[in-house]
């Protein structure tokens, strides 16, 4: 289970890896994991620390209805795993929100699943985030506002 200490910890572990000078000047923007299950957090995990997943996307809608800010290039993240432990820390190096029709095939293929066709992301995306309409009381189209972020791994743990 993740504790503000675990990630505490995690973080220290991370900072103490860099010299000094190429320290961040702020702390870890938000922890969290990929997906909506325990399975899938791990799994897309794995594919960040293989080096295959060096994207992610979101849906609009669902920040504005945590009320959560849109991430930023330049903040560093903490990903958890399905357990909920920190294990790795990113740095978010760019982000763009588009319609769910104009993701492109370069972010389909960074995401790392599957066959890394954008055919299969569409697939994918359009099941999770026509869940993720449900449970906001959104209705998906192929308009819906996409925020896909591209990152770096900073720090894994294995």
């Amino acid at each position: 289970m993740r504790t503000q200490e675990a990630l505490e910890r995690f973080w220290k572990s991370f900072l103490d890896t860099l010299p000094a000078g190429e320290r961040p000047a702020r702390g870890w923007a938000d922890a969290w994991s990929f997906g909506n299950s325990p399975e899938m957090a791990d799994e897309l995990l794995a594919l960040v620390l293989q080096g295959e997943k060096t994207a992610t996307s979101g849906l609009k809608w669902s920040y504005e209805a945590e009320d959560d800010a849109l991430p930023e290039a330049g903040q560093y993240h903490i990903l958890l795993d399905g357990g909920g432990m920190p294990r790795a820390v990113i740095e978010i190096v760019e982000v763009r929100v588009q319609p769910f029709r104009a993701v492109e095939e370069e972010i389909a293929f960074e995401e790392g699943e599957g066959d890394r066709s954008l055919s299969f992301w569409r697939q994918g995306h359009w099941r999770f985030f026509a869940q993720e309409c449900r449970l906001i009381e959104r209705t998906p189209s192929w308009d819906m506002e996409i925020v896909s972020e591209r990152f770096r791994l900073a720090f894994p743990q294995s």
